[in-house]
């Protein structure tokens, strides 16, 4: 073998197995092993990216917080399907998207929600109860079979079929069914105004 030809061979091989030290190379661009994730969507775009909560986003647009969703964080977001929202009574839908029923709405949108942390999937199945929503009650939380279950009615729970949807402001669980907080109870200031508008 004559040297321009041994020189050539050299060439060809440091083009398909890299040189020492570096990685092999079939002449394209490649991607850092080190290179920083693409970022996360917020919890908003995530959700509309899954095609699966059309009617969630629905409603945080109904109640005029779709902008919790796309703000800072950080967010904890158990977010029915529209599945879950069809499994409702349609009297009660109906009911909720009214726009003088805006606050129920509202209510339980936040229900949905824990804001300041994000509470992951490993999380859940270490813990008995969400003490605080972002509307200001809090949840059961128990495993069984290897599923997690939330709500506030050991008889009517929601199951969490997916979780740990990372956003780049917090992070979403997927369940399978509408939250629903209890009625908050009446004050002594609510019976006067009840009063007043019935004279």
């Amino acid at each position: 073998m004559n040297r321009a030809m041994a020189l050539a061979t050299i060439g060809l091989a440091s083009t398909v197995l890299g040189t020492p030290g570096q990685p092999a190379t079939d002449g394209k661009e490649s991607r850092p092993a080190n290179a920083a994730p693409a970022a996360a969507e917020n919890v908003s775009k995530s959700l509309a990216a899954t095609g699966r909560h059309s009617k969630l986003l629905e409603a945080f647009k109904a109640a005029e917080l779709d902008s919790v969703l796309s703000g800072e964080g950080p967010l904890t977001v158990f977010a029915p399907t529209d599945e879950a929202f069809a499994k409702l009574p349609p009297e009660t839908l109906e009911s909720i998207f009214k726009p003088e029923n805006k606050e129920q709405l509202a209510d339980i949108l936040k229900f949905h929600i824990i804001s300041g942390r994000t509470v992951m999937g490993c999380d859940l199945t270490k813990i008995r109860e969400c003490s605080k929503t972002l509307q200001g009650q809090g949840f059961l939380v128990g495993v069984k079979e290897g599923k997690v279950y939330i709500g506030n009615d050991p008889a009517h729970m929601s199951v969490v079929v997916k979780t740990d949807i990372k956003c780049s402001n917090g992070v979403v669980h997927v369940v399978d069914t509408v939250l629903l907080p209890k009625p908050k109870a009446k004050t002594a200031t609510d019976d006067k105004s009840a009063d007043r508008s019935a004279h």
